[in-house]
């Protein structure tokens, strides 16, 4: 169970100014614990320590940023439950769900201290014209400077682990803000961090208001900003951010289309999962489900058969599916705009209904496209269905959106397979799955509203160096 406080830690040390967030259990709505909040001073003093120990964590050797990596996967390994059952309180997620995120967690530091020994450069002979006769050179990769790094409340873990393995893996020191609703599974983290060799100031792990947190973005003295969360605050960041780089993962209305000749069970099986996990509260979540006209009627009561059973409750439960949302203002925004739907003449297929924080798996079809369960990211356990003749016209359907995270399709058609692979406008396009699909080692983001950049720790880790050339003049030498 959780502590009754939290410190920050601020340059690689436990600080405790105040107890001024109350993180709550998004179950009962009760306080679970108190976290120590960051003014604009702690930010300001971990940005100079970040900059200060660049000069050190630039300067590790390989062995050494692996080790500390390691260490991360053996302490998690440890505290696995423990971690958990943080998440099943803070996020509320079924402790199923739960234990799943941890164990990706672990995947994701493992996977960095492979790669952390793998950052290669490449030999360029250069004499490719008589200008450049007697030239050549090399190349290779430098960490970029202290990183900010803000995360959301969905995957308070795994994705804390996609900005900071990846920092760690290159030399790069780092400030991260966590979520205010979800800040505990990272401050554990730097718990474990500071058990580490890492050089004194290499990071800081700093809960804060919104409001308060400019510096994240505005500071000149870090040169990279990673952010993960809605596209209206990840497109002002970048705004704000200055000539830092600036890698955004923002959200999506995926789609997902179930052409002819699948096998439907599968499929339903799939996409009750991708549609209703953690309550739809992921941005490669299946919001659209587009079904060709000779499968669709199978495929609807397929997927209200499956809905009906998914049981809500109690995330500590183990055969609970649907926990609560983050918030109650989060689930009477899904029920307004399911309501608004079926005032304008979508239909209802299952669910609809809001009992306090929680909200029922819901399926709506005849569905207009500007109507915003379909058009803006639901966030929620909401899903629209359409049917379709023409597999060119549900890539169509798909691509008409301001988002471009991934999708997914479903076909034995290799034509269509490649046709969608093709013609998607999106960052990934799953096939033969539902688009809600990420494995923590491949290279993940979007196009559009959907943000800029990759991660998966190979892809960050480009983000997160810079390629210096050394040219050499061979001329008159021995």
């Amino acid at each position: 169970m959780l502590r009754e406080q939290y410190p920050y830690y601020l340059g690689g040390k436990p600080v405790q100014p105040n107890s001024d967030l109350a993180v709550a259990n998004k179950y009962t709505g009760e306080t679970a614990c108190r976290v120590a909040m960051a003014d604009e001073n702690a930010i300001n003093i971990a940005i100079g320590e970040a900059v200060k120990a660049f000069e050190d964590t630039r300067k590790m050797p390989a062995y050494q940023r692996q080790a500390v990596l390691n260490h991360v996967v053996e302490r998690v390994t440890q505290r696995h439950e423990e971690l958990a059952e943080v998440l099943c309180i803070e996020a509320g997620k079924p402790i199923r769900d739960a234990r799943g995120e941890v164990t990706r967690l672990v995947d994701t530091f493992r996977v960095a201290a492979e790669e952390s020994v793998r950052l290669t450069g490449e030999y360029m002979p250069l004499d490719i014209s008589q200008r450049a006769d007697g030239y050549e050179g090399i190349w290779r990769r430098f960490p970029i400077g202290p990183c900010s790094f803000i995360s959301p409340f969905n995957f308070p873990l795994n994705l804390v682990a996609h900005k900071i393995a990846p920092a760690i893996a290159v030399g790069c020191s780092f400030i991260l803000k966590p979520a205010s609703w979800t800040p505990v599974g990272a401050l554990i983290l730097g718990e474990i961090l500071a058990e580490t060799d890492l050089p004194e100031g290499a990071f800081s792990i700093l809960p804060c208001r919104r409001e308060g947190a400019g510096l994240f973005t505005t500071d000149e003295r870090l040169k990279l900003l990673s952010f993960t969360g809605s596209p209206d605050a990840g497109w002002d960041l970048k705004a704000r951010a200055g000539k830092k780089k600036v890698v955004l993962e923002l959200g999506g209305n995926a789609g997902c289309i179930v052409d002819e000749g699948v096998d439907l069970e599968h499929a339903a099986d799939r996409i009750i999962l991708g549609a209703f996990y953690q309550s739809g509260q992921s941005c490669i979540s299946v919001q659209r489900i587009l079904a060709h006209d000779s499968v669709y009627e199978h495929l609807k009561q397929l997927l209200v058969d499956r809905a009906g059973k998914l049981r809500a409750g109690d995330p500590m439960e183990e055969d609970t599916f649907l926990g609560p949302m983050i918030s109650l203002e989060d689930a009477k925004r899904i029920e307004q705009w399911v309501n608004e739907a079926t005032q304008g003449g979508a239909k209802l297929i299952c669910g609809g209904n809001r009992n306090g924080v929680f909200y029922d798996a819901t399926l709506l079809e005849n569905v207009e496209p500007h109507m915003r369960v379909n058009c803006v990211e639901a966030f929620a356990p909401v899903a629209t269905m359409q049917p379709f003749v023409d597999f060119k016209e549900a890539i169509r359907i798909v691509n008409d959106s301001v988002y471009g995270l991934q999708a997914g399709v479903f076909t034995k058609n290799l034509d269509h397979a490649f046709y969608a692979y093709n013609e998607l406008d999106v960052g990934g396009v799953v096939i033969g799955d539902i688009p809600s699909v990420r494995v923590d080692s491949m290279p993940y983001g979007g196009v559009k509203n959907s943000g800029i950049g990759r991660e998966g720790i190979r892809f960050a880790m480009e983000d997160m160096t810079e390629i210096k050339l050394m040219l050499m003049n061979k001329i008159g030498r021995l």
